[in-house]
C-alpha cells in the first residue's frame, strides 16, 4: 500500500498559494481592467455577431421580395451573416488574447529584472 507523503501535500499547497499570489499581482498591475472591461468585451462580441446576422437577414428579406428564387435568400443570407459574425468575434477575441499574453510576458520579464 502507498502511504501518504505529507511533503507532497505541502508542495501542492505551496504551488497553489504561489499561483494565487501571481494572479493577484497581475490583477494589481492591471488596474484599468475592471468589471466594465469584461462587460464591454461581451458587448463587442455580441454586436460583432448580431450586426452581420441582421444585415444578412434584412438583405435576404429584401431579395426574397424583389428577386424570387427557388431557394430562400433570407435563410441563406441569415446563415451567411451569422457565420461571418462568428468569424469576426473569434478573430477579435484571438487578437485580444494575443495582446493579453504579450502584456503578461512583458510584465513577467519586468518582474524578473527587479
Amino acid at each position: 500500500m502507498n502511504t501518504p507523503n505529507p511533503d507532497r501535500k505541502d508542495d501542492r499547497w505551496e504551488e497553489q498559494v504561489g499561483e494565487k499570489e501571481t494572479r493577484k499581482l497581475r490583477a494589481r498591475r492591471r488596474k484599468d481592467r475592471s468589471i466594465w472591461f469584461g462587460l464591454g468585451t461581451f458587448g463587442v462580441v455580441g454586436w460583432s455577431v448580431v450586426v452581420p446576422t441582421l444585415l444578412g437577414l434584412f438583405a435576404g428579406i429584401w431579395l426574397d421580395r424583389n428577386l424570387p428564387a427557388p431557394f430562400s435568400w433570407t435563410l441563406m443570407l441569415f446563415l451567411g451573416g451569422l457565420m461571418l459574425g462568428c468569424y469576426n468575434a473569434w478573430r477579435w477575441l484571438y487578437f485580444e488574447s494575443g495582446l493579453i499574453e504579450r502584456e503578461e510576458d512583458e510584465n513577467d520579464k519586468d518582474g524578473d529584472e527587479e
